[in-house]
């Protein structure tokens, strides 16, 4: 099923009817909205911060994912339990950068922590951004769940992971991050396994050193080492190399067919596609959900040409809506009446979902403090929820496992299919 291309890049994050929004005046981010109702129940207001990049090539993304949060609270009515439920938006990227930013990231973060009425903080969209927040925010025992974080060292210490990872980032010891996306055990799984199916035979790959990458980059190297598909190198590159022809030119040479890139479209994502695409005219080209937005796949976004988008597939942990039960293709159903928009970018149902848990926690924490919300969170099994049901584990991971695969074509994903990780 195609998905139509998300929110142009100059469109304002709508308001809701019922909300109110800040202009700025109050020393909030210009994107921060408060979306109460201004009610005073029994239980009490909490605030319910989101950190996102809201300006840059992931912005049609996070566009999106944020109007899920908002459609969320306004079914809700802005209720959790007998909670009123106030939402901040943070912008966790510049204009400069085009992407995250670690002061504007540990600035989000030191804001939620330093607030009394916090009892969940949505967030981060990159991994490597969430290896700043959490300290901050287990530090003060805030309640996190990140849309999108797919990094394995977040959580646990598996294969993929860096060493002294998780627990570098928890100094504390208190372990208050959950993520509703499978973590790239299983998307290094899933590309190993399309490549494989797809007759790939010596396969380049490149990683953009950050968090995400370089973990994604060792997770599908030993994923594809227990297919016995060969990954003939993983090369880290500098995201501002002018281009990459040297090493697509290293990679033809070694009889590579196919070329996967483990990393962000932010950190040059497009030149080295080109690169390669050019270097092994009739090779295969592979991204993950690292790549999967308009910045990447449009041409009028900036993105990669059609001649070599043809080429290309992505992994992304979200299917089609087709796909879904019927509470997920609800979602689908209100969120067109909601906004006008019938195929939204795939991150909204992430969006909705976050804020749905983090409503259902501290609804089951009784009493709305960041400790018990952290409990209910880690509480949290057989939850029937937009995605599918699933629970959350002793590490906080999510124990979905499903990732669609995509191809590009005009400019848009267009869902093929549903991929089993094979481990």
């Amino acid at each position: 099923m195609r998905l139509n291309r998300a929110l142009a890049a100059g469109l304002l994050l709508p308001a809701l009817a019922f909300g109110v929004v800040a202009c700025g005046d109050d020393g909030e981010d210009p994107g921060s909205a408060d979306t109460s109702t201004g009610a005073a129940p029994a239980g009490g207001t909490v605030t319910l911060y989101s950190s996102l990049p809201l300006q840059g090539a992931q912005r049609p993304q996070t566009t999106d994912l944020v109007n899920g949060i908002k459609l969320a609270l306004k079914q809700a009515a802005n209720k959790a339990g007998p909670f009123t439920v106030k939402y901040v938006s943070k912008d966790d990227s510049s204009a400069q950068a085009g992407t995250w930013t670690a002061e504007n990231v540990s600035a989000n973060a030191r804001a939620a922590a330093q607030d009394e009425t916090t009892a969940v903080y949505i967030g981060e969209f990159n991994s490597g951004a969430s290896a700043i927040s959490i300290p901050i925010l287990s530090d003060a025992k805030v309640p996190q769940i990140s849309p999108a974080n797919t990094a394995v060292g977040l959580t646990s210490d598996e294969p993929g992971a860096e060493p002294g990872t998780p627990a570098k980032y928890y100094p504390s010891g208190f372990r208050n991050y959950t993520r509703i996306v499978p973590k790239d055990t299983i998307q290094g799984a899933a590309l190993a396994t399309i490549m494989k199916k797809d007759g790939c035979q010596k396969v380049a790959m490149a990683n953009d050193k950050e968090v995400y990458g370089a973990g994604l980059g060792r997770n599908i190297e030993i994923a594809a080492k227990a297919q016995s598909l060969k990954i003939i190198f993983n090369q880290g590159i500098d995201p501002k190399a002018p281009n990459y022809r040297s090493l697509a030119s290293r990679a033809k040479g070694q009889g590579a067919d196919c070329f996967v890139f483990a990393g962000i479209t932010s950190n040059n994502g497009v030149q080295i596609y080109k690169d390669f695409s050019a270097a092994i005219p009739s090779g295969k080209l592979y991204g993950p959900d690292g790549v999967a937005e308009a910045g990447f796949f449009d041409p009028k976004e900036g993105g990669i040409p059609a001649s070599v988008a043809k080429k290309v597939k992505l992994t992304v942990a979200t299917l089609s809506p087709d796909s879904y039960g019927a509470v997920g293709k609800k979602f689908f159903t209100d969120y067109e009446a909601e906004y006008g928009e019938k195929n939204p970018n795939p991150y909204s149902i992430y969006g909705y979902e976050a804020a749905s848990l983090a409503l259902d926690a501290i609804a089951r924490s009784k009493t709305g403090k960041k400790e018990d919300v952290v409990k209910a969170l880690f509480a949290t099994k057989d939850r029937d929820s937009v995605l599918g049901s699933y629970s959350i584990d002793e590490n906080g991971d999510t124990t979905l496992t499903d990732y669609g695969v995509y191809k590009v074509e005009g400019g848009e994903q267009v869902f093929l299919e549903t991929v089993k990780a094979e481990k």
